[in-house]
């Protein structure tokens, strides 16, 4: 029997970045003791807040469908925490509440481009992005964002690669899997872009609240761009609560009217009790829990590199936000993928290569900074371990 094209698009080269975790998960299953820094999957609990009226919600037997873009309570919210911000304007009518920032993006492109169209995306990206643009029949076009700049983007390779075909920028700050946070003058030059060119400009901020380098910029701040700039963001890693699928997009009145089809089409809205542990979140201001988070981050992101700095043929990237670190182990002459598989098998460390990610990244690891302090000390001794003993092998 035959499948649908789309299965074959879908399939992006990310998902074989996958492997490793995979196999870790089948130790970790067999009863290996595996120290898992493979998905970015917060170890911390989510705020009381959000938990409590979750349980409220269920309660009062808030089991139904619930509005199709969000009751108007959490988009007003979401819209007030946007306007202060970013200093611009957002009202209710620029807010769709989406089941987190991976659904989001997936309904903003498939409404933004189509087939014909290119999407420009600097690269490395993260592994679901080429499905989801293959999703949407467009053609994804990357622009190397490579270690010497510090995976800061090159403006001039960025307006070369745009075409009379090019429908969308697609920017993600803090950045994964570098960890690069984009200035103030970089997104305002891409903006400059997408007006020049008359493109949409497509911000993925999900670690916003993780910037530690420098504040993060949105692209909605901007003045002049609100009529072309979606941004999808969520509270899956500033409030540890990827589980819930609490994710918006915020954009142009109009946008929200097609994305109204798309989620009727879809999801028929999300669950009420999630939307209520939303509210809850974004009401009254920032949680404590969100600070914590964000000083876990930055201390956690300090002592990994401090860590990974002793090991010998490898260069430690320490992130100016988000929640990993990379590691270039190109210096040992293995490739990544089989370097995180002989360390998964020799000191049960899974990391993720991050191969799959782009040429850029090729010959890095991606190490995520989901284990409590203890447990990350010990995963990053086991690394430097592992190397050492690589550089002390001959040939």
């Amino acid at each position: 029997m035959r499948f649908s094209s789309l299965t074959e698009r879908v399939a992006g080269r990310g998902a074989g970045a996958w492997a490793i975790a995979i196999a870790a998960m089948r130790l970790r299953e067999a009863g290996e003791d595996v120290i898992m820094l493979t998905v970015g999957d917060p170890d911390q609990r989510a705020p009381a807040a959000m938990i409590e009226a979750t349980k409220r919600a269920l309660d009062a037997g808030h089991t139904g469908y619930a509005r199709i873009l969000g009751i108007e309570r959490l988009r007003e919210a979401i819209a007030r925490r946007q306007a202060a911000r970013t200093g611009q304007p957002c009202a209710a009518d620029n807010v769709v509440f989406v089941p987190g920032t991976q659904g989001g993006l997936y309904c903003a492109v498939q409404c933004l481009a189509g087939p014909g169209d290119e999407i420009v995306v600097p690269e490395p990206i993260y592994a679901t992005y080429e499905g989801v643009i293959g999703a949407s029949g467009a053609r994804m076009v990357t622009v190397p964002l490579v270690p010497e700049r510090g995976f800061h983007p090159d403006l001039d390779a960025m307006a070369a690669a745009i075409t009379p075909k090019t429908r969308v920028i697609w920017i993600n700050s803090p950045h994964n899997p570098t960890g690069a946070v984009l200035t103030g003058e970089e997104i305002a030059a891409i903006a400059g872009l997408a007006r020049r060119h008359d493109l949409w400009l497509l911000s993925d901020e999900v670690y916003e609240d993780l910037a530690f380098a420098r504040p993060h910029v949105s692209a909605w701040s901007l003045p002049g761009m609100a009529e072309r700039t979606v941004v999808v963001s969520s509270l899956s890693k500033s409030h540890a609560a990827p589980g819930f699928r609490c994710g918006w997009i915020i954009g142009p009145p109009k946008l929200a009217e097609h994305l109204f089809n798309l989620l009727l089409s879809m999801l028929y809205g999300s669950p009420g009790f999630v939307q209520e542990a939303a509210l809850a979140a974004l009401q009254g201001g920032e949680l404590p829990e969100v600070a914590a988070l964000r000083d876990d981050y930055r201390r956690r992101a300090e002592m990994m590199s401090a860590l990974l700095a002793g090991a010998p043929k490898c260069r430690v990237v320490p992130p100016e936000g988000g929640m990993f670190v990379l590691l270039d182990i190109r210096g040992t002459g293995l490739g990544a993928a089989e370097f995180a598989m002989r360390l998964l098998e020799t000191e049960r460390v899974a990391v993720l290569p991050c191969d799959g990610f782009g040429p850029s990244a090729a010959g890095h690891l991606r190490i995520a900074l989901s284990q409590p302090d203890a447990r990350l000390r010990d995963a990053g001794e086991r690394i430097v371990r592992f190397a050492q003993r690589l550089a002390q092998t001959p040939g």
